[in-house]
């Protein structure tokens, strides 16, 4: 399903030409404004242009059922919460205007220069539609240059209704007392001024090009496609040098940005074509002055904390439809960092030294926009390797300051990797065991100097994690493809009939702890497939320090649960009900092969009882500096503290028998994987009833399970483990966050209309009037629900317990699944109720259909 369906869906278009006004007020003939074509931006996106018409000012406009509301701000945008400034609503505007930048000529209506000075994302906060109608509307803008919260409010005293005030709120992202944004355009870097001048001669490359004339620059044109790419050599200490610059190694896709002949192109590490994969950075390339220029550089995609994320551009290299392409570059927008400049307007680069293309190249981006200007720090190596190790980046790379840009790898150029990733050679894979699909782990092969000569390809080990099922699936059908009879390795390397050789074609990127004695890597993780030649893979002796003393660690292994240190297995934690940490643990060990599945890849929430139910307790997000190097623990930013929190990840029934030695009772966790945060697997209906009767939850429950079938959406259910249950929708991943919550808020209203009596989506317990609350708001990035087959530290010791629907009926007893029952009750089920919650698909879009038909027909 589209996510443009779904958004049309939720917030259906009116049949009224909605810029019917818009085309009054122009000549299409006459003026270079956009009448309304081919959208090619996704929906939920914001721009502010300034305008120097007959009065300069800013013009606000918020992407809504398909056009852009728009709002005149004489003074501008606030930045200060007390400054409240007019906004004018004025006509819609067709979508195509979020990227216009041009003179609207004199004698037009609103003739003038006009810039794109922002552009992003705009996350309404209440529903913007009865927002609009009753006059206020609270958002946040997540732009190239706004981070915050701000309201449109309508005066009550305009006539016209068109007069509103815009205020910027307290909340959101911190407020600074410098805030000062550049004015030029975020796409082009012009600002309105200099675009008037350009008729009258301006020139906005001329300073570049009087630079490099006075250094020598070639006279020649550099053809990207022509461009070998200049490469780092590994080095494993970070050193100052005033001799040397600094800059940050981003965790990225190298790239090639280039303009040529008006035309943007961005070329792969492989010089493979990515520029329709990357529109905003493309918008920006066709926006700039200039008719001819090369960038080296790195694509990233930002999280909210305005780190790389490689995890999201990963997500966004995936994608191949243009709708979600045009949508991702709102969601997940791109940026362009440009650490090198290599050709600009008939003359090469290359020859000049490093700080004489980095002067050249300051001048080319805007001061902010999808293509940036990488800083670098002269000589303070060390310094600037402390902090990257302190944020948690990737590394940094130095580079010689007097050194040409030369092809191929250099010790002009080398990388300190703070945290170690590598591309390496897919040679091959095992067959996948169990309930594994696709493949079990890939072989993976870097190329090594032989003596001098010649590089071979090594064996480097296998890395089997990383992946989602619909990955490995794709894997396996692009290797079958390459199979080949014998390894393209040389010994030593695997045996067996489980182990399938391929021809040494695809790439991998994997994160990794360090190498072994044995030349394999340890801890691998697989992050994506890149762009680039195989024999770029290489394994290079590090450019070391001659003090350095390097030691290998011993290889950590996953213990066997027999050699884990256990604790205090007497002591009680249900005193009235006899169940020892002893039995807790043996629970979780015993259900191990049932739960893991549910906490595969998925962040983890711990609750402790250290005493059992009795005793105190505490929440645990972050794994203490104490946790051994075998058990897994991923870095995600949490948006609720504003921090980087290192959450356990639980794949291993040792890591289960860890995490309950602990004194872990329940455990909760993410409704996405670590592979797709964005992405959930399902959508929870959490039927909490409070003083109400637990019939009404049976009720409500089989309800919910009739109307998923009616519109042939499939649904599963557990108890809490507590009082309620939980009704479960499978997404396979198709639906963000928002929609999938928008679809619980759906199925909600529908069986609370239907249901009036014993249904409310009330959340306040005091209001709800003893009725069942219907919980769709726990649908959400990081918002939890306990796992099945989880403990709950309630009396009588129960388990959050998947059911079958035949099950869903008067009689039903939480009091029947505990850590002494449910062993025996997967014994004979031999099949998880919730199997394929995991698993499947549905067709979301005829669902949603058929569901807003039967809210249409039910408010009819």
């Amino acid at each position: 399903m589209s996510d443009q369906a779904a958004d049309s869906i939720f917030h259906p278009m009116s049949t009224r030409d909605p810029l019917e006004r818009y085309r009054e007020k122009r000549a299409a003939t006459r003026t270079p404004e956009p009448f309304g074509g081919e959208i090619q931006l996704g929906p939920g996106v914001f721009v502010i242009q300034k305008h120097a018409a007959r009065r300069t000012h800013y013009d606000l406009r918020l992407e809504m059922e398909g056009v852009l509301k728009s709002w005149a701000v004489p003074k501008g945008i606030p930045a200060d919460p007390a400054d409240k400034r007019l906004a004018v609503h004025v006509e819609d505007h067709p979508l195509e205007y979020a990227e216009f930048e041009g003179v609207i000529p004199e004698g037009e209506y609103g003739a003038g220069e006009v810039i794109v000075w922002d552009i992003g994302r705009w996350v309404p906060l209440e529903d913007p539609v009865d927002g609009m109608e009753a006059g206020k509307l609270l958002f946040e803008l997540r732009g190239r240059k706004l981070r915050g919260v701000w309201a449109l409010v309508k005066l009550k005293r305009s006539e016209s209704g068109d007069e509103w005030l815009l205020i910027r709120e307290r909340k959101g992202a911190p407020l600074r007392e410098d805030e000062v944004y550049p004015e030029a355009s975020v796409l082009s870097g012009l600002t309105v001024e200099q675009l008037a001048a350009l008729s009258e001669g301006f020139e906005p490359g001329e300073e570049i090009r009087r630079l490099l004339e006075e250094a020598g620059a070639p006279k020649r044109r550099v053809d990207p496609h022509d461009v070998k790419l200049m490469l780092a050599k590994p080095r494993d200490d970070a050193f100052s040098d005033p001799g040397w610059q600094f800059e940050l190694k981003l965790d990225g896709f190298r790239m090639l940005a280039a303009r040529v002949d008006g035309e943007p192109l961005l070329l792969t590490r492989n010089g493979h074509d990515a520029t329709a994969r990357f529109p905003e950075i493309a918008r920006s390339l066709r926006k700039l002055p200039y008719e001819h220029l090369v960038l080296d550089g790195e694509i990233v995609v930002h999280d909210e904390a305005g780190l790389p994320n490689f995890q999201r551009l990963q997500q966004r290299a995936r994608l191949a439809r243009s709708p979600d392409i045009a949508r991702a570059a709102v969601l997940k927008p791109a940026t362009f960092y440009a650490f090198d400049l290599l050709g600009f307007e008939g003359h090469d680069v290359r020859p000049l030294s490093l700080t004489l293309r980095k002067r050249a190249l300051s001048l080319v981006p805007p001061p902010a926009g999808p293509i940036r200007y990488t800083e670098h720090f002269q000589a303070e190596g060390e310094r600037l390797f402390a902090q990257v190790q302190q944020m948690g980046l990737e590394g940094i790379v130095a580079k010689r300051a007097e050194g040409r840009y030369r092809g191929g790898r250099s010790s002009d150029w080398l990388k300190i990797h703070a945290a170690r990733h590598g591309h390496f050679v897919v040679v091959g894979f095992t067959l996948p065991k169990n309930r594994r699909t696709g493949l079990g782990a890939l072989h993976l092969g870097v190329f090594v100097a032989d003596d001098g000569a010649h590089d071979r390809l090594a064996y480097a080990g296998r890395v089997g994690t990383g992946f989602d099922d619909r990955l490995l699936e794709d894997l396996r059908a692009r290797l079958d493809a390459l199979r080949r009879e014998a390894a393209p390795v040389g010994p030593p390397h695997p045996q067996g009939a489980n182990h399938v050789w391929v021809e040494p074609e695809l790439v991998a990127r994997v994160r990794f702890k360090e190498w072994t004695d044995e030349g394999l890597l340890r801890q691998p993780v697989f992050e994506a497939l890149e762009d680039m030649p195989p024999t770029d893979c290489t394994r290079e002796p590090l450019v070391a320090s001659p003090d350095l003393l390097a030691e290998a660690a011993p290889p950590v292994s996953t213990p066997s649960v027999d050699e884990l240190p256990l604790t205090n297995l007497e002591k009680p934690f249900w005193p009235a009900d006899g169940f020892t940490k002893g039995d807790l643990i043996e629970y979780y060990r015993t259900i191990a092969p049932w739960l893991l599945p549910f906490l595969a890849d998925r962040p983890l929430v711990l609750t402790r009882y250290p005493d059992g139910i009795d005793g105190k307790h505490f929440f645990q997000k972050n794994a203490p500096h104490y946790a051994p190097d075998w058990i897994h623990t991923e870095r995600l930013r949490s948006e609720g503290s504003e921090r980087d929190i290192d959450y356990f990840v639980a794949d291993s029934e040792a890591a289960l028998v860890y995490l309950a030695n602990l004194g872990t009772i329940p455990l909760h966790i993410w409704s996405s994987r670590l592979e797709n945060p964005d992405r959930p697997d399902w959508c929870v209906l959490d039927l909490d009833p409070k003083d109400a009767p637990f019939a009404d939850v049976i009720t409500i429950a089989r309800a919910l399970h009739t109307l998923c079938r009616d519109i042939d959406l499939p649904s599963f259910v557990k108890t809490s483990g507590s009082t309620g249950l939980h009704v479960l929708i499978p997404l396979g991943g198709q639906l963000d966050h928002d929609h999938s919550r928008a679809l619980g808020s759906l199925l909600a209203t529908l069986v609370v209309r239907e249901l009036p009596e014993i249904a409310t989506t009330v959340r306040s317990p005091s209001k709800r009037e003893g009725k069942v609350y219907v919980d769709f708001v726990q649908n959400g990035r990081g918002r939890l629900i306990v796992a099945p087959y989880s403990v709950r530290p309630l009396p009588g010791a129960p388990v959050s317990a998947p059911l079958r629907w035949k099950e869903v009926k008067p009689g039903l007893e939480m009091g029947r699944y505990t850590i002494r029952s449910m062993p025996r009750r997967v014994r004979a089920l031999k099949e998880d109720p919730l199997q394929s919650l995991l698993e499947l698909a549905p067709d979301l879009l005829s669902a949603l259909e058929r569901l807003q038909s039967r809210l249409g027909s039910k408010e009819g």
